[in-house]
């Protein structure tokens, strides 16, 4: 965004989301479980960097966000959200339905910019490749949910259901992404 000096074709709402997701998965933080210096610096990371490109859609680069575009209704997502992390969760502490709403947040976040890309039809090249990274950084974790299984014996239904969400909801876009950028066309939605 800094480079290009916009934020057009990026949806305010799915980083706004994005954000909720981090603020209610590291809350606890405040609770004092501490893990290692490293852990603590990396989530107040997700959470500052979340919040200044908020800062920066919606103050720095303003002008260059169109919000007739980007209409969805982000409240189905954040109650359903909520709804999942109450019926699905390990223990009804508030840090654990905290930690719940954030994977199932995280699994459908991407919804307000897939339908803005749908609404719009094409997408800058940079605003593809962000998307991209943010699906294959989700795809990656089913690896490492098998290696968990396997070397720990470890699983996590939750995460794992959310992030099939998830990956499944990246598969057109990955696919269109296969077959338009990596061959160095420009990606447009078919008509």
């Amino acid at each position: 965004m800094k480079s290009s000096r916009s934020c057009a074709g990026l949806s305010f709402k799915s980083q706004a989301l994005y954000a909720v997701v981090f603020i209610a998965r590291y809350l606890d933080l405040l609770w004092g479980r501490y893990t290692s210096l490293y852990n603590t610096v990396m989530r107040l990371f997700f959470i500052g960097s979340s919040l200044s490109i908020l800062y920066l859609m919606k103050v720095k680069f303003r002008p260059t966000h169109d919000p007739n575009i980007d209409t969805f209704k982000i409240e189905y997502l954040l109650s359903g959200s909520f709804i999942m992390s109450l019926i699905f969760t390990y223990k009804y502490t508030i840090p654990e339905i905290l930690w719940s709403f954030s994977i199932w947040l995280e699994s459908v976040a991407i919804l307000p910019q897939l339908f803005m890309l749908q609404r719009t039809g094409e997408a800058e090249s940079l605003t593809t490749h962000y998307l991209f990274a943010l699906g294959a950084y989700r795809a990656l974790y089913i690896p490492n949910w098998f290696y968990r299984w396997l070397a720990e014996g470890h699983v996590d239904p939750i995460a794992i259901v959310a992030g099939i969400i998830q990956t499944g909801l990246y598969s057109d876009f990955f696919y269109i992404y296969y077959t338009k950028v990596m061959k160095g066309k420009k990606f447009e939605l078919p008509q």
